[in-house]
């Protein structure tokens, strides 16, 4: 089983390669655009805090991705 900073750190992974898949180069840009805190979503994206269940649905929300498409890759046990 993963320890909490393995599994914070690949969430921060998983939102950061979709930021970018997205076209956002820049985590500033995203998080202003989208009306984030933007030293949270840095922290986030570093797997350097613990995201809340609103915080993550409101992320995903904004990719237009569910709970399920958002776990499905890079999450391996």
């Amino acid at each position: 089983m993963k320890s909490e900073e393995e599994i914070l750190k690949a969430i921060g992974n998983r939102l950061k390669a979709i930021r970018i898949e997205k076209g956002y180069t820049s985590y500033e840009t995203f998080a202003i655009d989208h009306g984030l805190g933007r030293m949270q979503y840095w922290k986030l994206e570093k797997g350097e805090t613990n995201p809340t269940m609103r915080t993550l649905l409101k992320v995903l929300a904004i990719h237009d991705m569910t709970l399920e498409e958002f776990f499905s890759e890079g999450f391996s046990k």
